[in-house]
């Protein structure tokens, strides 16, 4: 087993085969399972290899990261040059909505937004920034928020500086929505609820919560259950204000870590992945004024630890 929970197969041994089976032993997602799998290959090189279109499952082509594995199911990796294979397609993301002022996408788990000090890795920043170059070589894409590496769902981008600072100045009135599903470990007491404390961060990149006033950032998070059982909760959560690692150490604060999340104490690996995902995000619109409402489904993998009633 792997530190994400899976039981990887064994790949047979590379003999003149341009094809590589491996069994699904345990529930999870695709991207993780093909990481443990194909050992030797780096995140990049396994997330290029779905999105050109070589890997199936039980036949079926699949290109999402996140497409639910369950136990029995066979994957095939086939290592044959795919015909028609697209050199700019987009890896882990896809394009909701673009204009001359934002473009919203739906954001895979595994995706980094933005590199960091740390990890140079593929980002949504970096391939956004490709994709609007190839209209305009001048063109560029800001930063407006991000979502972690292993959280999915929708986020938004700007394309000018202009709108990056209108949006950026007038962020709570311009976002009229931003909803998430955190799906975390027990059974929450309450069916709704809110958890008020300012945010730190230690030496040690951990952010914590004070429940002095002004000792941090405020961070207001509410939550709602949708499901429950004795041992998860799938959990509505508004964002009042965007802190970084806010819902994961509110989570932890009030005694359900989202699952899968291992620096704020879960000790569940049930889904393979961690149990965040932006949902909903509203906004309204820099130029025009609208309001614009964009909605990335509840990952499957989510609902597969309620078992039916």
């Amino acid at each position: 087993m792997n530190k994400k929970g899976l039981t990887p197969a064994k790949a047979p041994e590379a003999k003149k085969s341009s094809t590589t089976e491996l069994a699904v032993g345990q529930p999870g997602e695709l991207l993780e399972f093909l990481l443990a799998s194909l050992a030797g290959r780096s995140r990049n090189s396994v997330k290029s290899i779905l999105a050109r279109g070589q890997v199936s499952v039980d036949g079926r082509t699949v290109t999402k990261y996140d497409h639910p594995l369950q136990p029995g199911q066979r994957v095939h990796v086939s290592w044959a040059k795919v015909i028609g294979e697209r050199e700019n397609e987009l890896v882990g993301l896809t394009i909701l909505h673009e204009d001359d002022d934002v473009i919203v996408v739906h954001k895979e788990a595994g995706l980094l937004s933005i590199a960091t000090a740390q990890e140079k890795d593929l980002t949504a920043y970096r391939q956004l920034m490709e994709h609007v170059r190839r209209s305009d070589p001048r063109a560029r894409i800001f930063i407006l928020h991000r979502l972690d590496r292993d959280t999915s769902g929708v986020m938004m981008f700007a394309k000018s500086e202009r709108v990056q600072q209108q949006l950026q100045n007038d962020w709570q009135d311009a976002v009229q929505e931003r909803t998430y599903v955190a799906l975390v470990e027990g059974a929450v007491r309450n069916p709704e609820g809110t958890v008020k404390s300012w945010l730190k961060e230690n030496k040690a990149m951990m952010m914590y919560s004070s429940q002095k006033p002004d000792d941090g950032q405020l961070a207001i998070t509410h939550y709602k259950a949708l499901k429950t059982s004795k041992d998860y909760s799938l959990l509505e959560v508004r964002l009042e204000t965007g802190r970084k690692n806010q819902i994961r150490v509110h989570m932890k604060d009030i005694g359900h870590p989202v699952v899968g999340d291992k620096k704020y104490g879960s000790r569940s690996g049930a889904i393979g992945r961690l149990g965040l995902h932006a949902h909903v995000l509203a906004f309204r619109h820099p130029r025009s004024g609208e309001v614009m409402r964009f909605e990335s489904k509840v990952p499957p993998v989510f609902m597969r630890v309620f078992k039916p009633e």
